[in-house]
C-alpha cells in the first residue's frame, strides 16, 4: 500500500505560529523532509521521525528538485507517511503546486497545510497592516528572484495602487529601486526592510524608494528578509506590535 506525502507550511519561523493541522501531520509523520529556512524547533512535534535536510537556498549549494520528487515518492511508496516541511506557506513561492501534481501523476496521496508567509508575519510584527482602509486596498506578492531570471513588469507593479510585498529581494535592490522610479513611483514612498520575520532577531530597517540602497547597505540587511513597499511601510500600530506574554 502506498503511503501519503504532507506538503507542510511551517510559517515564518516563530514556532508558535505553526498550524494544529500542521502539527498533526507532524506527529503522524515517518519521514520529515525539512528546508533550510524551517525553525528546527518545530521537529518537537515529531520525535518519532527521520528527518532528511533537503534545503534549497538562493546563492547556496541546493538540494535538486527532481532528486526531492524522487526521495518523496520513494517513501511514500513503501508505505510512509511523509511531510515536506517548507517555510512559509508550500503555495507562496513554494513549489506545493509542482509537486503536488508530480506526485498525484505518479499515484500519491498529497494533502497540503497552508502556511503563514513570512510578508504578512514579518509586516505585523513591525506594527503594519498590509491592507489599510483608506491608504492600501490591496497587497500584491512577487518574488525578485525567478527560475529563468526574467524580469517582473515593475510599471505595472508601480502603477497598482497596492502594498507590494518582495520576496527574495536583497540581492537586487538596485533593480527593484530602478525599475519602480522608472515605472512612476514617488521616491519618497515608504519602504520596510524586514529581516528573519517572526524570530527572536528580527530586524527592521524603514526607510524609502529612493533611499532603501543605501539604508540596507548602512544596516547591513541580509537575507532572508522581505521588503514591504507602499504607504502602509510608513504605519507602526501599537494593536500589532503588542506581544502576548
Amino acid at each position: 500500500m502506498h503511503g501519503k506525502v504532507w506538503l507542510v507550511g511551517a510559517g515564518p519561523g516563530d514556532p508558535e505560529l505553526l498550524t494544529l493541522k500542521a502539527v498533526k501531520a507532524l506527529k503522524q509523520a515517518d519521514i520529515v523532509m525539512i528546508d533550510d529556512l524551517v525553525n528546527p524547533a518545530v521537529l518537537e512535534h515529531s520525535p518519532q521521525a527521520r528527518v532528511i535536510p533537503v534545503g534549497k537556498r538562493g546563492g547556496c549549494r541546493s538540494t535538486p528538485q527532481e532528486f526531492i520528487h524522487r526521495l518523496m515518492l520513494r517513501y511514500a511508496r513503501q508505505g510512509k507517511c511523509v511531510v515536506r516541511l517548507k517555510g512559509g506557506d508550500p503555495c507562496i513561492f513554494g513549489r506545493g503546486s509542482e509537486e503536488a501534481d508530480w506526485l498525484s501523476a505518479h499515484g500519491i496521496s498529497v494533502e497540503m497545510v497552508n502556511g503563514i508567509t513570512a510578508g504578512l508575519a514579518g509586516a505585523t510584527n513591525c506594527g503594519i497592516p498590509l491592507t489599510l482602509r483608506g491608504v492600501a486596498r490591496g497587497v500584491t506578492l512577487v518574488t525578485a528572484h525567478t527560475q529563468d531570471d526574467s524580469s517582473l513588469n515593475w510599471q505595472a507593479l508601480a502603477q497598482g495602487g497596492t502594498t507590494l510585498v518582495v520576496y527574495m529581494g536583497v540581492a537586487k535592490l538596485p533593480e527593484i529601486r530602478e525599475s519602480l522610479l522608472a515605472g512612476g513611483m514617488r521616491d519618497d514612498m515608504p519602504v520596510a526592510m524586514i529581516e528573519n520575520a517572526s524570530l527572536p532577531q528580527q530586524r527592521e530597517c524603514r526607510s524609502t524608494l529612493a533611499a532603501m540602497q543605501q539604508d540596507a547597505a548602512d544596516f547591513q540587511l541580509k537575507s532572508p528578509a522581505i521588503l514591504v513597499i507602499g504607504e502602509v511601510a510608513a504605519e507602526q500600530a501599537q494593536a500589532l506590535l503588542a506581544k502576548s506574554a
